[in-house]
């Protein structure tokens, strides 16, 4: 199985930026950030199924190992998901360009 990676190698950001930036080039008005975010979701669980399936040497290894894959890939997304949330939380008026009171 994939094994957590506490520091990101140099360009995991970058990476990342590329993904969000494609992700804010599909919102239009008839398709809204939601949809975005389902297709994006969907993409990133297609692409760990494949990573979970190239690290088994046959679908006996894979099946045995699907529990646990699936315990990683949600505990990083949600500990993620936590940081960005806080992140965002403490930068709200700079992110949003809102203040507390709107």
């Amino acid at each position: 199985m994939t094994e957590k990676t506490e520091v990101p190698d140099s360009a995991f950001f970058k990476r990342a930026d590329e993904h969000i930036s494609l992700s804010n080039d599909q919102i239009t008005e008839e398709v809204n950030p939601g949809k975005v975010s389902a297709s994006m979701m969907f993409s990133v669980a297609r692409f760990n199924a494949w990573v979970t399936a190239a690290n088994c040497g046959n679908v006996i290894q894979m099946l045995d190992s699907k529990e646990d894959a699936i315990e990683y890939f949600v505990s990083e997304y949600k500990s993620m998901l936590e940081q960005n949330m806080d992140e965002y939380i403490e930068n709200f008026d700079k992110y949003m360009g809102k203040r507390e009171s709107e």
